[in-house]
C-alpha cells in the first residue's frame, strides 16, 4: 500500500540540506517520491508500506543529522 506523509524536520538550512535528505531517503527501497523544504521545515515522502515504514524513514533523517519533530 502506498502512503504519503509530511514530516516536520528541523536543522535543514539550505538547498544542500534538502539535497542531503532527499538522497538519504531515495536510497531506501520502497520510497517513490521525496520533497524537502528548508524554508518550511518539511519533508514529504511517498512510500510503499510493504517495503519500508515510517520508523525507517525517521531514523534515516536522524542519521543524516536532522531532527524529525513528533507531532
Amino acid at each position: 500500500m502506498i502512503e504519503s506523509v509530511v514530516l516536520t524536520v528541523t536543522g535543514m538550512k539550505c538547498g544542500g540540506c534538502e539535497t542531503n535528505v532527499i538522497g538519504v531517503l531515495t536510497a531506501i527501497e520502497g520510497i517513490s517520491q521525496v520533497n524537502a523544504s528548508s524554508k518550511q521545515n518539511t519533508v514529504s515522502v511517498e512510500f510503499d508500506t510493504e517495503k519500508t515504514d515510517l520508523d525507517v524513514i525517521k531514523k534515516a533523517i536522524d542519521g543524516a543529522g536532522f531532527t524529525v519533530e513528533i507531532d
